[in-house]
Parts: structure tokens; C-alpha cells; sequence
């Protein structure tokens, strides 16, 4: 039995923030969503998690997740905290327990740490910097403690294997080694990590598990180290979509802040931001500057440069931009053409339809091989409701049309150039809504006065 507690009632003075450390994003999520994800992968019975200041926060950015709360009133330490989440343990289970700000611990090494038999395990890692760190004591290769370093001599501040946070136990044991556990020390604090030493010197088994990859285990206090984190998070994103099958032209230049799948043969450009949910199939282009966020985009889908696509979802191999905006539930099929100054919502363009410049298309449906003149607009919106646009099959929209929707242009219908269309454009028929031209002999444009 495996049961899972992070301790998450940091407050993150150093922050300068209204929310929670374990709330600021790493790659576009929270760090304690992203950790709650790798805690998940271990397959545990629970997962518990000690909150503190701004709890309430927390509770609602993770709401709907299957987790058991706990509250820290107090701040007395990393050992405090975990205490307030074992009542709730099974005594029997073993206890993994994580620092909420570690977002980047991949399950594979928390498994790694798991194989271990010793009654005691941390995982520690190699540190280039090991200052801020708590160093591993050992003795031989027996562990025997671990000094936080502001109560550490000089001599074990020269050591360069530190604690990452991250200790496995029986839970009773754990229990049993908190309720000894005292505050004497610089900080004046609960430590977890003194529950080491205490099991060593009960004659237990403690081992420490050395990570390979020192960058997945970094936390952070303040906006430099969360820069830190995000940049190994955007490496690692990057390396992914390559390893997939994309090309990234300056990888360094591509901002990942979500969960993406490509295709073989996907192309994308400089400065791309890709956040949410995104799904690219093969062949894919995304041209530079694009951003997407929560879309999917079929096999030949090319997005020219400097395109905003949110929500959108593409069938067919077709072109978007440059300079488009596509907003939620755009849908669009095989051969459709969105053109530059084009944007687009809850609009459905079937196969062959085109905007090729400078038009509105929300709340539509417009059928196959329909053509949308410059400055087309769907007038969808009364001030209270929106309504509909239909516009049939092979239809023409001429440049400079209003559609004042609800209303349907029928198929192979055309709409004059300038029209205000407020009623049934029927098939196959030419139908304009457009004042008479005419010159006015003899006016002459008003003139300003001269004062002098």
C-alpha cells in the first residue's frame, strides 16, 4: 500500500505574489498540478496534501482532483507538516512524501526511489551549488543524517550530496520518528529531514537514492529560480516535440505551456507559443510568431505567420493566415482558405470555403466552396442574443456585405458587393441591398473660415 503526501503550506513570501508558491506556473500549469500528474503515474491509494496560507487557493485551482486536505496553521517546519497528513495515513501503508514546489520529478525516479527495501529512503542528488541545500551525511556508504545548512560546520557544507525533499518510510515508523523529532536548530523548526538521523540511530536501514538528473529535482522561492525552473521545463518540452517528429527552426524560440502531440514532419517556426491542449498531425506548419492555445490541427494544416488560434479545430489540410485569428469552435474542413485579417468563432467553413482577407465569421455555417469577400461580416450579435448564419453551398459573398443574421444565402446564391442582407438571399439568385448612386450637381465641400 503506497500513500502520497506533498506538502504544499509554503507561503512563498519571496514570491512578491497573491498566490501560493505552489501555484505559480512551470510551462503553463501550477507546479502542485504538475506534481499532483507525476504523483498520480505512482498509482497510490491517496494522495494527501498539507496546505497553509492561501489553502483556500489551492483547494479551487485543483477542485475536482481526487485528493485528501490537510491544514498547516502553523509554520513549524517540513517535519510539523507532515504530521498533520498522517492521522489520515494507514499505518500500515508506506509514505512517500514531496515537496510541493518540485514540478519536474519524473515518476521513473520516484519509482527508482520506491525499489528500495532500506526502512528510511531519501532521494538526494549531485548539486554543482549545494548552497541553500541540506547535505547528506554518511558514513562509509551507510546514510546517517542530514544538516540543514544553516546548522551545518564548514566541513559538511563542502559536501555536494544534498537531500532533494523527498523521503520514504512506513508510515508508523514515520510517525514514531516525528513525535521525537525537536526544534532545536537555527530555524527553530520541525525538521523532516532529522527523522534520518533518528533512524539511523535506532540501527535502521537508510539509504539514499542518488537521482541522475539533478534539473528535475529544483524547487524554487522567488521569481530568478522559477525562471530557472521554467527553462528546464521549456528544454525538456522541446527535446519531446523533436524526439516526435517535429522541427523546430530555433528550438530556444518556442514556448511550450501545455500538453502537445505531433505528427511526423510538423515544421515550426520562430517565436511559436503553444499552451493547452494541442494535437498537430503530421505534416503540420506553423508559421513564425503563431501562438495556439487548446487546438487540433489535421494532417497539412498550414498556419502562415502571426496567427492567434484558440479552440480551433481543423478536418483537412488547409490554410490559415498570415495575421489570422481563429476563437473557439472554429471548425474547419479540407481545402478551406482563412485569409490575412480574418477572424473567426463558433464558425464551421465545410470543404473548399474561403475568407480569404478582412472578414468576421462567428456564429456560421457556411457550406462548401462558399466565398467570403473582403470586409464580409456576419453581424451575429443583438446586444443580448447571439443567432445564425447559413450560407448555402458554391455561394458568392461580394466585398463589403453585411450578413445580419439570423438569416440564410442560399446555395450558388450571390450577394451583391455593399449589401446589408437581413432576410433569405434565395439559391442561385442575385440579391443586394444597395442605395441608389447619385451626384449632386453644384455642392461644394464646407470650408473653415479664415480668422485673419
Amino acid at each position: 500500500m503506497l500513500e502520497i503526501i506533498i506538502l504544499a503550506a509554503g507561503e512563498g513570501k519571496r514570491m512578491k505574489s497573491a498566490r501560493p508558491k505552489v501555484l505559480q506556473t512551470v510551462g503553463g500549469r501550477p507546479m502542485l498540478e504538475r506534481l499532483v500528474d507525476t504523483a498520480k503515474a505512482l498509482a497510490p491509494d491517496r494522495i494527501h496534501v498539507v496546505i497553509g496560507a492561501g489553502g483556500d487557493q489551492v483547494q479551487e485551482a485543483l477542485a475536482g482532483l481526487d485528493l485528501v486536505w490537510a491544514e498547516q496553521r502553523e509554520r513549524l517546519g517540513t517535519g510539523h507538516a507532515a504530521m498533520q497528513a498522517l492521522p489520515a495515513v494507514d499505518p500500515e501503508a508506506r509514505v512517500l512524501v514531496l515537496p510541493g514546489d518540485m514540478p519536474l520529478v519524473r515518476p521513473s525516479t520516484l519509482a527508482r526511489l520506491l525499489k528500495s527495501d532500506a526502512d528510511l529512503t531519501v532521494l538526494s542528488f549531485i548539486a554543482e551549488d549545494p548552497t541553500g541545500y541540506g547535505r547528506i551525511l554518511r558514513d562509509g556508504d551507510a546514510v546517517r543524517g542530514i544538516r540543514e545548512e544553516k546548522d551545518a560546520s564548514d566541513e559538511e557544507r563542502a559536501i555536494d550530496e544534498v537531500n532533494s525533499g523527498v523521503l520514504a518510510a512506513g508510515a508508523a515508523d514515520l510517525a514514531a520518528w516525528l513525535e521525537r523529532v525537536g526544534a532545536d536548530n537555527a530555524q527553530g523548526e520541525y525538521y523532516l529531514t532529522d527523522c534520518v538521523e533518528l533512524a539511523a540511530d535506532d540501527g535502521r536501514d537508510v539509504d539514499a537514492v542518488i537521482a541522475g538528473d539533478a534539473g528535475e529535482l529544483m524547487g524554487a522561492n522567488d521569481r530568478v529560480q522559477m525562471a530557472v525552473l521554467e527553462r528546464v521545463f521549456q528544454q525538456r518540452a522541446r527535446r519531446s516535440l523533436m524526439e516526435q517528429g517535429a522541427a523546430l527552426a530555433d528550438p530556444d524560440s518556442v514556448q511550450v505551456r501545455g500538453e502537445i502531440d505531433v505528427g511526423r514532419d510538423v515544421f515550426i517556426d520562430v517565436n511559436v507559443v503553444l499552451q493547452g491542449r494541442i494535437r498537430l498531425g503530421d505534416g503540420v506548419q506553423l508559421g513564425a510568431g503563431s501562438v495556439l492555445v487548446d487546438c487540433e490541427l489535421a494532417a497539412g494544416t498550414v498556419v502562415h505567420p502571426y496567427c492567434v488560434l484558440e479552440g480551433a479545430k481543423t478536418t483537412g489540410a488547409c490554410s490559415v493566415g498570415p495575421f489570422a485569428r481563429l476563437r473557439p469552435g472554429t471548425e474547419l474542413a479540407e481545402d478551406v482558405k482563412i485569409g490575412n485579417f480574418v477572424e473567426t468563432k463558433n464558425a464551421r467553413m465545410s470543404q473548399g470555403a474561403k475568407a480569404s482577407h478582412l472578414a468576421y465569421v462567428g456564429d456560421a455555417e457556411v457550406g462548401p466552396a462558399a466565398n467570403l469577400g473582403a470586409g464580409t461580416i456576419t453581424c451575429n450579435y443583438d446586444g443580448v442574443n447571439k443567432h445564425r448564419t447559413v450560407i448555402g453551398a458554391g455561394a458568392f459573398i461580394g466585398s463589403n456585405s453585411s450578413l445580419v443574421a439570423p438569416v440564410e444565402i442560399g446555395a450558388e446564391a450571390t450577394v451583391g458587393a455593399g449589401s446589408v442582407i437581413s432576410g433569405e438571399a434565395p439559391a442561385g439568385q442575385l440579391t443586394l441591398s444597395r442605395a441608389r448612386q447619385r451626384t449632386i450637381p453644384d455642392w461644394k465641400r464646407p470650408r473653415k473660415k479664415n480668422r485673419d
